[in-house]
């Protein structure tokens, strides 16, 4: 079967299993009375979402992870067997699953021990960094090598200094999308666009298991969109917004794909970068602010945007990047 259908296939799968634990999850969610608390700090229209039920990340948690594991294993099986690509999946799995088990404390913290803040950040980044140097060290079992893959110009060895960097860009993403996690359907869908052009890139670079594994994702995503977009019936919480970070970055280490992984979560990293500019800003002239609020959705539903508007341009920005991304690779890598 060509890689094309069977990416199909398995996006299809890992919907239909996101989508049909979300019917019995969501209930189960109430009974235990897992509700999101809505802090002072956000919109005060967010204050009516208090209570709807956290931690539904388990919904495309489950369904990435049967969906990749089954879909990359079959098609392996007709295929000649496991490639390295193969096992760079897997490991990415992993670590998606470290960062989803982080969010996991963190959400229990919240929900049962009624600490609003979950964990520290001391303790998460610790933990995430930890996380980080246990994937890394899982891809230098499989592949030893130190350079990442540059457009036009080829491989270009880091050295040391790669180990370093990549630890910092991984923590730095996964908190990243964690942030973006703030309003009805925005990570999810972003992460949709992310993870379908990041299949499109794998599969023109023929790195199968990569392309499965990213249709698995979006496939997942568009599963918890059922439930999550406006009016959201569930939140993924960080359980779910952790876990996705850590699938961003893996697909695109599983290709090589180190430098245009800064592209592709280029709307995460705004996310990030307008709570740290609002922060030190806010710091530096004594209680001035550059965004009406931050994260930067949280700007924009100031200023009057819907949040399914937000969503919309937000994902629209994520394709065109995802675009001019696979562009990159069509003639910057794959034509060199």
């Amino acid at each position: 079967m060509k890689l094309g259908l069977w990416s199909f296939g398995t996006a299809v799968v890992a919907f239909i299993i996101t989508a049909l634990i979300g019917k019995y999850l969501i209930p189960f969610l109430h009974r235990l009375n897992f509700g999101q608390t809505i802090l002072e700090i956000g919109p005060n229209w967010h204050k009516e979402k208090q209570g709807t039920p956290t931690m539904g990340g388990f919904m495309f948690i489950i369904g990435i992870v049967i969906a990749t594991t089954a879909g990359v294993l079959l098609y392996n099986a007709g295929h000649g067997g496991m490639d390295s690509v193969s096992y760079f999946v897997f490991a990415g799995l992993i670590y998606a699953l470290l960062n989803g088990a982080i969010g996991f404390i963190d959400d229990y913290i919240k929900v049962i021990k009624k600490r609003n803040l979950g964990l520290t950040a001391l303790q998460k980044l610790v933990l995430q960094f930890l996380a980080a140097a246990a994937y890394l060290f899982l891809m230098t079992v499989f592949k030893d090598d130190t350079s990442i893959l540059v457009p036009f110009v080829g491989y270009v060895d880091l050295g040391f200094f790669y180990y370093i960097i990549m630890a910092v860009v991984l923590v730095g993403i996964v908190n990243a999308v964690n942030l973006t996690d703030g309003i009805d359907g925005l990570d999810g869908s972003i992460t949709f666009f992310a993870a379908l052009f990041m299949m499109l890139i794998a599969t023109v670079l023929e790195h199968d298991a990569a392309a499965i594994y990213a249709a698995a994702v979006a496939g997942g995503c568009l599963g918890f969109l059922v439930w999550n977009f406006h009016p959201a019936k569930c939140f993924m919480g960080d359980t779910g917004s952790l876990f996705l970070g850590g699938i961003v970055c893996s697909i695109a280490l599983a290709m090589d794909m180190q430098l245009l992984l800064l592209l592709i979560a280029l709307m995460y990293l705004i996310e990030m970068f307008s709570v740290m500019l609002q922060v030190s800003y806010f710091k530096l002239t004594h209680g001035k602010r550059i965004f009406k609020m931050s994260p930067i959705h949280h700007h924009f539903e100031m200023c009057g945007w819907s949040e399914m508007k937000i969503v919309c341009v937000f994902s629209a920005f994520t394709a065109v990047c995802g675009l001019i991304a696979l562009l990159l690779v069509i003639f910057g890598i794959r034509g060199m």
